[in-house]
């Protein structure tokens, strides 16, 4: 059975993000063998900041990710790392692809999208916080 919390030194957490990186101009260049790579490329990148890669996935425009990741971890700074590593060794590996698609040593839009998410949902949250029993004076 998988654990549903990481333990840390001093801490027990369930952090988990949705991302999703658009190809600049949304242009539709991601092919099947750009996303086989990308997903080895996000793994290993995980990997180093110590994270789990759960999920991936993508269209000709755009990728999801699904990981997992500790507290510690800055996310902006995650994501940010993310997207130049995959973006560097892609345009490298796919060069004859890109160049003529772009003129500007890109692959991705300058933004993201980032969500949290985890096992139950706001309300549900809510609910349980209200319903904790008050200390009595």
């Amino acid at each position: 059975m998988e654990e549903l919390y990481d333990k840390g030194f001093r801490s027990v957490y369930s952090l988990s993000a949705h991302i999703v990186f658009v190809t600049k101009y949304r242009k539709k260049v991601i092919n099947q063998a750009m996303l086989s790579r990308l997903a080895e490329i996000f793994q290993d990148t995980c990997t180093k900041w110590e994270c789990t890669l759960v999920e991936f996935n993508g269209e000709v425009d755009h990728v999801h990710l699904l990981i997992r990741y500790h507290p510690q971890i800055e996310l902006s700074k995650f994501i940010a790392n993310l997207k130049t590593v995959s973006s560097r060794l892609i345009r490298k590996e796919f060069e004859s692809l890109l160049s003529k698609v772009y003129t500007k040593p890109v692959l991705w839009t300058g933004s993201y999208f980032v969500a949290s998410c985890g096992g139950v949902t706001v309300e549900q949250l809510k609910r349980y916080v209200e319903n904790q029993s008050t200390p009595e004076q």
